[in-house]
């Protein structure tokens, strides 16, 4: 029962955070260049019950075993990089990128970057 329950906790964390994500995203969909951002999870380790090839109660090998996953966990939250709508904004000093790319820029010691 404890098992379960921490299992379903782990559950309700992850998605918490998803929902914390959402709503982000959400507040910032008026904001000129933000780039909506998604979360990835991961199972965390299973426990194995009973091994593949384990003897059964007949002495017969079992062809599967038994692993009971523990929950799940937030991995990574990503940044989706895909295109946006443009926008006339009347400024001569905006400027905006048509297809795959970022802007280089010229360190004060002349490297780009």
């Amino acid at each position: 029962m404890l098992r379960s329950l921490t299992t379903a906790a782990t559950g309700m964390i992850a998605q918490q955070l998803n929902i914390d994500v959402i709503s982000n995203n959400l507040a910032n969909v008026n904001t000129n260049g933000y780039k909506k951002v998604r979360a990835e999870f991961q199972d965390l380790l299973s426990q194995t019950i009973k091994s593949p090839g384990a003897q059964g109660a007949q002495g017969t090998n079992q062809p599967v075993g038994i692993q009971v996953g523990l929950g799940t966990r937030t991995s990574a939250t990503d940044r989706i990089f895909a295109a946006g709508a443009l926008k006339s904004t009347e400024n001569p000093l905006d400027i905006a990128i048509e297809g795959n790319g970022f802007l280089q820029v010229q360190l004060d010691d002349g490297t780009l970057a």
